[in-house]
């Protein structure tokens, strides 16, 4: 997770505390603006912007973020964060299980992401990994660290945006390799027993988390963030099923970035709809932002965000960027979005709906874009982005 002050701490410097009551309000205008221009396109999409907005100050007073939790693993062994995201997977899968697979009994008709594990997916995740500790965020943590004033996070969106739009071009390609078929825990084994299941896997990881952390420390690292890691959790897998209710689909947010960059991809004359990703997917690209659920949620999450950081005093643009800042957002975020394309998915798309909707695909996702993060760490070390660590005595 990535650092955050405390309550009682002082806010940092840096930021006029006279910005913060126009930071709160624009964000809060811009939230309501957003609603009702969503909900004019369809009546749910004002609720699942105001669902993203959720999420976006949720994000933010947790500081619930994927990049930075799994490198303070990888490089202190410190597991609060894994831990959060592991209690976050079980109380989504809690959740939605029962709503995918039982929701028309009470006319919520929702279906899950269940999709195929293969080659690509493998490929995808790890590129994903990799491309998030250059780019210092996840998808998510892209989307509210930008929301919270980081304009080197607005380098690495534009770029990730950029590699899903290449990605799509390659389609064919990644489409014909190997890959198992679609395999749903709930359908082989009933939906208490793909619960029960979730619940083990991320035992064992919690489990494994606070060994490797109590052999390296002797004790737990607390949270430092302003919302307790389970509240977190908790917030987020009520995203989760809350989407689901209202679009019927769970959540996800990098398809709305390879949207956009599609939509000025076709406007400035690229011939997009020759591509097969896109030869059935026109209608989207020619139809207004708007009436994308997907892209709602994303602009709630950066508004959300944007409300949580300003009402927290830490809305604090930074424009000093130095080359290595820029190259490695920018091939942070082209890796993270080619990565996402390929793998149906991201952190939130692919891991957090995946395991929620009892996909096979999503603990493979998360297994490659580990192995991406390991990589990942070790190139920042290489080029200098983390400070050298002290060698024991």
């Amino acid at each position: 997770m990535r650092n955050a002050t405390r309550r009682d701490e002082p806010r940092p410097a840096g930021t006029p505390p006279q910005r913060q009551p126009l930071v709160v309000a624009v964000a809060a205008a811009a939230i309501a603006a957003l609603t009702i221009a969503a909900a004019r396109q369809r009546p749910e999409f004002g609720p699942a912007l105001l669902i993203g907005a959720f999420a976006g100050f949720a994000l933010v007073s947790s500081a619930y973020g994927f990049a930075g939790s799994w490198r303070r693993f990888i490089v202190e062994r410190r597991g609060a964060g894994i831990r959060a995201q592991c209690l976050m997977l079980m109380l989504a899968a809690l959740f939605a299980l029962p709503i995918i697979h039982g929701g028309d009994l009470l006319g919520i008709h929702a279906g899950g992401w269940v999709f195929p594990f293969g080659v690509a997916v493998a490929v995808g995740a790890f590129l994903f990994g990799l491309g998030m500790q250059l780019g210092g965020g996840c998808a998510s943590g892209t989307l509210f660290t930008v929301g919270g004033g980081s304009v080197r996070m607005v380098l690495v969106l534009v770029f990730f945006i950029a590699g899903g739009v290449i990605a799509t071009a390659h389609w064919d390609f990644w489409s014909a390799l190997p890959r198992l078929p679609a395999i749903g825990l709930a359908t082989l084994f009933g939906v208490p027993g793909a619960i029960l299941l979730t619940f083990a896997v991320c035992g064992v990881i919690a489990v494994a988390t606070v060994r490797a952390e109590k052999a390296r420390h002797g004790d737990l690292a607390p949270s430092l963030a302003r919302w307790s890691p389970r509240l977190g959790a908790l917030s987020l897998a009520l995203v989760v099923a809350a989407t689901l209710v209202i679009l019927g689909r769970p959540w996800g947010i990098t398809s709305g970035f390879t949207l956009w960059g599609a939509k000025l991809a076709h406007a400035a004359g690229v011939p997009i709809e020759t591509w097969t990703y896109w030869r059935y997917g026109m209608d989207r690209v020619e139809a207004p932002l708007l009436a994308d659920g997907t892209s709602v949620m994303n602009f709630g999450i950066i508004a959300g965000a944007m409300l949580a950081s300003g009402l927290a005093g830490r809305f604090a643009p930074t424009f000093n960027l130095s080359l290595r800042d820029i190259a490695t957002a920018v091939v942070g975020g082209l890796l993270m979005g080619y990565g996402a394309r390929i793998a149906t998915g991201c952190n939130i798309g692919a891991l957090l709906s995946g395991v929620a909707s009892g996909s096979l695909h999503g603990w493979g996702w998360f297994a490659f874009a580990f192995l991406g993060s390991i990589a990942g760490v070790r190139m920042r070390g290489l080029i200098g982005m983390d400070a050298p660590r002290p060698v024991p005595a």
